[in-house]
């Protein structure tokens, strides 16, 4: 798990010194605007932040994946978070299929930079881990995140409910290798 960059940003797994990032992102209504469910709920203390890291470090043992931050190349500043995940389902009628996510702070939201972490992962998955498929998923409200998850080369599929929230299905498989 090495760390890499896309233009703008930097990819790193995330450690306990993520917890004050972490807080600020999961302990904002805005971000948590299209959650509902599906993204966890919002966290009132920073040690429930901390849990969190400690959940998705023990994914990286688990399963040599999960979500990793975000840092600003320009001024190192945690920004969210971005990766793709192992999940066991069943969701949409799909099990063990690799989710590619991502969530910001705020005041990175409308610069491109959703788009720019998603692509990257999209790549991660499909060049350095050689994954077959990559899916998503999204609140069917959430119109910025579908068209994110359209442009990086996801197909929209079904909508569906988790725990009663309508969202809807994305996946792409991997390129053919010439």
């Amino acid at each position: 798990m090495l760390p890499f960059d896309s233009a703008r940003l930097h990819f790193r797994p995330l450690t306990d010194a993520d917890t004050a990032g972490m807080f600020a992102l999961d302990s904002d209504p805005a971000v948590h605007r299209y959650l509902g469910g599906i993204g966890g709920h919002m966290v009132s203390e920073p040690a429930q932040s901390l849990d969190m890291i400690r959940y998705i470090q023990a994914q990286y043992e688990a399963n040599g994946i999960g979500r990793w931050a975000v840092v600003l190349r320009e001024t190192g500043e945690f920004m969210g978070w971005a990766g793709l995940k192992l999940v066991a389902g069943p969701i949409n009628g799909q099990r063990d299929f690799y989710d590619l996510g991502y969530r910001f702070l705020p005041q990175f939201w409308g610069q491109g930079y959703g788009f720019e972490a998603a692509r990257a992962w999209l790549d991660y998955g499909f060049e350095v881990l050689h994954l077959p498929r990559i899916c998503a998923y999204a609140d069917a409200h959430n119109v910025a995140s579908r068209r994110i998850l359209t442009k990086i080369g996801l197909h929209e599929g079904p909508e569906f409910l988790v725990e009663g929230l309508p969202c809807v299905w994305f996946e792409a498989d991997a390129p053919k290798r010439a």
